[in-house]
């Protein structure tokens, strides 16, 4: 027989049974399926709206919509009613010290009871402090002093928005303060608080270039019924210091070694929702469904061996 759980674990159970219940209980939309999406740009409304795609799902960046009217929202309204739409926040700073912004927390749970996104997610990372704001998304500490803290925090914010969250985890530029790989680190944090992962596997390979561990092992070593949602996106070289550091832009196609991760990925965990991802030198629409399309070549394979 099993021995009995600790109270702890028993209630660290209970929390994360009852953000799964809110979840499911509040999202009457659909769950993403599990075929690629595009990140929604204005300058794509109009061929979004009126597009026949079979199973294109859209994700937006809340913070973009936090507004109290106009066009932006309409657009947003339209478009919700004929795809599913997933909200990728980037102005919660989940590891930061600072206390949660109460004007941005009131605001997304107003998107999200208006819209039923089928995910919301948020960066492993702080972008505020002292009160004031960065635009960029830093990296904390894997310790355990910051898991605890990061843990915490998503408690926290899934507790204040009365859903579960996916987690990303961010781009690293340079070796950081370990007392655990990143893949250790992250899965911890979802047993701890129920959340998920929002797998970028751009950034996957951005870190691993820049600090030097084996792309191919991490993500072999996430479990993959963690992960809800994937990311694909492009980078750039440095100026200066050329492939020995790589941007994670957002701001090109995606490149064949991230393409070849991918397949991967999906060859071991099955197919996922999965995000073509662009936020910099936005190309024609066509360009990104051509994406798109290449990603949906790799997950519809999945579906038909399953």
């Amino acid at each position: 027989m099993a021995p009995p759980r600790s109270p702890s674990s028993r209630a660290t159970t209970a929390k994360r049974e009852t953000l799964e219940d809110r979840a499911l209980a509040q999202a009457s939309s659909p769950p993403l399926p599990p075929r690629a999406g595009i990140g929604l740009k204005p300058e794509h409304y109009r061929a979004v709206l009126d597009s026949a795609a079979e199973d294109l799902w859209l994700e937006v960046h809340p913070e973009n919509y936090m507004v109290a009217g106009g066009p932006r929202l309409a657009w947003l309204e339209a478009i919700r009613a004929r795809h599913p739409v997933s909200f990728h926040g980037v102005g919660a700073s989940l590891g930061g010290p600072d206390p949660f912004d109460a004007d941005h927390l009131r605001a997304l749970k107003e998107l999200i009871a208006r819209f039923e996104p089928a995910v919301v997610s948020e960066h492993v990372a702080w972008s505020a402090a002292r009160g004031r704001y960065f635009a960029d998304l830093f990296p904390l500490p894997r310790t355990d002093e910051a898991l605890c803290w990061l843990a915490s925090r998503i408690d926290a914010f899934q507790t204040a928005l009365g859903r579960r969250i996916l987690i990303e985890n961010p781009s690293v530029y340079l070796p950081l303060k370990s007392e655990m790989d990143e893949p250790d680190f992250l899965v911890e944090l979802c047993a701890r608080t129920g959340c998920g992962l929002l797998l970028d596997v751009n950034n996957v390979y951005v870190s691993a270039n820049n600090t030097g561990f084996d792309a191919n092992a991490y993500l072999d070593t996430i479990p993959g019924h963690l992960i809800g949602e994937v990311h694909l996106a492009g980078h750039e070289s440095d100026a200066r210091k050329g492939e020995a550091l790589l941007i994670d832009t957002h701001g090109a196609p995606v490149s064949a070694p991230v393409w070849a991760l991918f397949h991967r990925l999906i060859e071991r965990v099955g197919s996922r929702p999965t995000l073509i991802e662009r936020d910099a030198n936005i190309p024609p629409i066509e360009e990104l469904m051509a994406e798109r399309e290449q990603a949906n070549v790799v997950l519809q394979r999945q579906l038909e061996l399953a």
